[in-house]
């Protein structure tokens, strides 16, 4: 277990197929500071595929193996309900902590979530000022708070 220093640059990687909630969330970091290295995905499928390192992800030094994943539920190809369920029976991967942020409010979702793994189930927030918070309190808890695993 590290704990993750929050002088130290960790790797997010976020998986959201709304180009503009990836702007918000991306500019939401940044006011927060936040140097960390931030990647983004676009589906669940593209997802599995940049942690196994396949395909155009298998450059490291381009795509950093992530610290902590960032989960939409709603995507297209394979959601975030699949993704989430072949991460955490994988070995391999499913010590890396994964955080939903959806717009999902449905109960079954949060419920499901849990059983198959996730660390948090979190509600996208609305307003701009809403998602800035929620990245500064992500960032205290996950990177200052938090024993994060090696993986």
């Amino acid at each position: 277990m590290t704990q993750i220093k929050t002088a130290e640059k960790i790797s997010i990687l976020i998986a959201d197929d709304d180009a503009d909630d990836r702007d918000l969330i991306k500019a939401a970091f940044d006011e927060n500071s936040t140097q960390h290295h931030i990647s983004f995905v676009e589906n669940g499928e593209e997802l599995l595929h940049y942690l196994k390192r396949s395909g155009h992800y298998a450059d490291e030094t381009l795509h950093p193996f992530p610290q902590i994943i960032l989960l939409d539920l709603n995507m297209p190809k394979k959601d975030g309900r699949q993704a989430l369920k072949e991460l955490k029976t994988d070995h391999a991967l499913k010590s890396i902590p994964v955080i939903i942020l959806t717009t999902s409010v449905e109960e079954k979702d949060v419920i499901k979530s849990y059983e198959l793994g996730v660390n948090s189930f979190i509600i996208k927030p609305v307003t701009y000022s809403g998602l800035v918070e929620f990245t500064r309190v992500l960032g205290k808890y996950w990177f200052e708070i938090a024993e994060l695993p090696n993986v």
